[in-house]
């Protein structure tokens, strides 16, 4: 029985169609989403794989398809014929990529400024750093002299009046992240926060350009020398989850790796009064140690570990 090539072109065509769509929600490439906007980054990556996979069967399909069908048979030693082109299958497979990608550029930038990338606040700061917010966006503010920009990335916290947000400064350093909270003044090498609470981090690089990058949650902000950035996100669940420098820093920069722990709020609690206590025994076994001297102690053992000498230690700053 012939089945007519339409036919078979409509079977082919809702087949792939069906596996893109399951394929395109089920292939398991993302790590835990750990955050409020991961669901958001997660649905646009699901959404670009689905179109992948249908372009990656359309394609292969035709190749094989041809392949078989157009293959030369034994014995023949003519030349094939002489096609010199096709426009309108030209115009079909331009035109096709190009709204594509006006779809997806649509697509992403409606998930960027939902996170929080183009929310504007007024930032005055008139000092040699850029202007900040603690909402994490980026900002643009004009002074009377220049324009200040602010930059960063996360959905402002005053959007959630009930909750204050966490505010944590991070400094990077080669090859450490230290992190500083200055409700308590605890300096650690880890960073904790509480589950379901705005945490803002304010950060700054001591040497070179850093990235700090949170692949559960789906962000990553640039830590620059002389600058502050800012990131701001919410974890929703409770767990253990790795901090990376996504930015290529020096020799070590493999190793530029810590821990961010999502805990319950007694939990996290816990962790700052002991931690608080901790400091101030230290504090009391020595001269009024500054901040300069605490994170360059803290860091010392890891230092000998990586081969940073005292110089490079010194460069830190409070």
């Amino acid at each position: 029985m012939n089945i007519p090539s339409s036919i078979l072109t409509l079977i082919a065509g809702v087949a792939m169609t069906l596996i893109s769509l399951w394929y395109g929600q089920n292939h398991g490439l993302m790590p835990t989403a750990a955050s409020s906007d991961a669901g958001d980054v997660d649905e646009l990556f699901n959404f670009m794989m689905t179109i992948a996979t249908g372009l990656f069967l359309l394609v292969e399909g035709v190749l094989v398809y041809s392949v078989i069908k157009f293959r030369r048979k034994k014995g023949d030693t003519t030349d094939g014929p002489p096609l010199e082109g096709n426009v309108p299958l030209e115009i079909v497979w331009t035109a096709i990529p190009t709204v594509i990608v006006f779809i997806l550029s649509i697509y992403s930038f409606e998930i960027y400024n939902r996170m929080g990338g183009l929310d504007p606040m007024t930032a005055g700061d008139p000092g040699p750093q850029m202007a900040h917010s603690h909402n994490g966006a980026a900002l643009v503010a004009l002074d009377t002299n220049r324009q200040n920009i602010a930059l960063g990335l996360g959905v402002s916290p005053d959007s959630n009046q009930d909750v204050n947000p966490l505010e944590i400064k991070v400094n990077g350093i080669q090859y450490a992240w230290v992190f500083t909270y200055p409700e308590t003044g605890v300096i650690s090498g880890e960073i904790h926060v509480p589950v379901n609470r705005p945490v803002a981090l304010n950060m700054t690089a001591g040497d070179v350009i850093h990235a700090f990058w949170l692949p559960e949650f789906r962000i990553k902000q640039d830590v620059i020398p002389g600058r502050e950035t800012n990131l701001v996100f919410t974890p929703n669940k409770v767990g253990q989850y790795p901090v990376v420098c996504a930015e290529l820093c020096g020799a070590y920069h493999g190793g530029m790796k810590t821990q961010l722990y999502v805990e319950s709020e007694e939990d996290y609690q816990k962790w700052i009064q002991e931690n608080t206590f901790a400091m101030k025994d230290n504090s009391s076994e020595s001269v009024a140690m500054s901040p300069v001297d605490s994170e360059a102690k803290f860091l010392a053992p890891y230092a000998n570990d990586l081969g940073v000498d005292a110089a490079a230690l010194a460069q830190l700053k409070p």
